[in-house]
């Protein structure tokens, strides 16, 4: 468990606190799958604080290479076509940070991710905060935050979602919420229950924890 349940978020865009609570989220020796995982920062948390069996799908060759040398197991993949190589249950957690948005096709990523894992972990940037809409409604252009950097016509985002977006989707693809954690200013909120409009209003960033039906 996270303790305590309003913990101060720090710099999140450089310190990644995100991947810090998303690691205490796994339990210790359990089997992961970690799709998008970058230069591997979470895999090598998990390999040292959690005693996992961690593997990385990363579609980039830089990643990729980055993460070999560093001593953890990656493969070259793209979560919209290569995790149906993967079995059925063949992980106990499978995780997803902050790249769902960047995706093909959502629906069938989520799909893939709760075929093979027992457990899932998202991260998602929230399209829904208040500054994100303040900044449409003023400027009449796609807004620019420090999760959302680059400019429309060179952002890897192509399906932006609110919180309540992605809840939606959960349940259209049989999947169950267990617990959030909502990044609010400069704290992190812990909640196991629905959604609020006030949570989609002020969240910047969100992290969910959710298995199938």
């Amino acid at each position: 468990m996270i303790d305590p349940r309003v913990m101060a978020a720090g710099n999140i865009a450089t310190d990644r606190l995100d991947l810090k609570l998303i690691a205490e989220m796994v339990p210790v020796g359990s089997r992961v799958l970690d799709i998008g995982c970058g230069q591997g920062d979470l895999l090598d948390i998990l390999a040292r604080n959690r005693n996992v069996s961690g593997h990385g799908l990363e579609l980039s060759q830089s990643g990729v290479n980055t993460c070999v040398a560093r001593g953890l197991s990656v493969v070259q993949g793209d979560a919209d076509r290569d995790l149906s190589y993967y079995p059925d249950d063949g992980f106990d957690v499978v995780i997803l940070s902050q790249t769902l948005q960047a995706t093909q096709r959502p629906r069938d990523v989520l799909q893939e991710m709760a075929r093979v894992g027992k457990q899932l972990i998202v991260s998602i940037p929230n399209f829904g905060h208040w500054a994100v809409r303040l900044d449409l409604l003023r400027r009449g252009r796609m807004p620019e935050t420090g999760l959302l950097s680059a400019p429309w016509y060179e952002t890897a985002n192509i399906h932006l979602c609110t919180l309540f977006d992605f809840v939606d989707l959960s349940q259209d693809v049989g999947l169950r919420i267990d617990r959030h954690l909502l990044f609010v200013g400069d704290r992190v909120r812990e909640g196991h229950g629905p959604i609020s409009w006030l949570d989609n209003w002020r969240s910047t960033l969100a992290i969910f924890t959710l298995h199938r039906d």
